[in-house]
């Protein structure tokens, strides 16, 4: 029986207030610490990215041999498949928002895959088919807010037991 608990920390959200298509980057993480630095643009204000929650998974305990997984969806409801016994009530959905100049779109990318490495670094484990409840065009509303949530799925075996972190880069610009 494997237990698990993982949590996808979003500690490189990456900002960029630009006017051209052109994303942000993310730092090397390694190198130096990894900042969200906002820039100007002459189009309108600075966007600003506030994580509210982070996706966490909480407790997931396999009930038998094999794999399973956890499946968190955007509007908080959650399932359990394979051998996984069900997940965690402590299961948090993740929530952002994005401030700015009122009434402009916006583009926001989220990695389609979070890798999560176990606490003392020999495990890796991954998130991956993320969604989100964005709307298809994004546009701040009239008070330049736009929030939104998101969630994915994580499978699991019984040999990856142990504690789960990892960061998941979110890009935002204007268009």
């Amino acid at each position: 029986m494997g237990v698990f608990k993982c949590h996808a920390f979003l500690l490189a959200a990456l900002v960029a207030a630009a006017v051209g298509p052109s994303p942000a980057r993310g730092q090397c993480r390694l190198c130096a610490t990894p900042t969200t630095t906002i820039s100007e643009s002459s189009e309108g204000g600075p966007l600003h990215l506030e994580v509210e929650t982070s996706l966490d998974f909480g407790r997931l305990v396999l009930s038998g041999e094999g794999t399973g997984a956890a499946v968190i969806r955007p509007d908080g409801s959650t399932t359990a498949l394979g051998a996984l016994d069900r997940v965690s009530p402590r299961a948090m959905v993740g929530t952002a928002s994005v401030h700015g100049t009122a009434g402009r779109a916006v583009r926001i990318e989220l990695p389609h895959m979070i890798e999560l490495y176990s606490l003392g670094g020999r495990g890796r484990i991954s998130v991956d088919d993320v969604t989100s409840d964005l709307p298809s065009d994004p546009r701040l509303d009239s008070s330049g807010n736009l929030t939104f949530r998101f969630g994915g799925r994580l499978s699991v075996t019984g040999d990856s037991e142990g504690e789960y972190r990892g960061d998941m880069p979110i890009i935002v610009d204007y268009l």
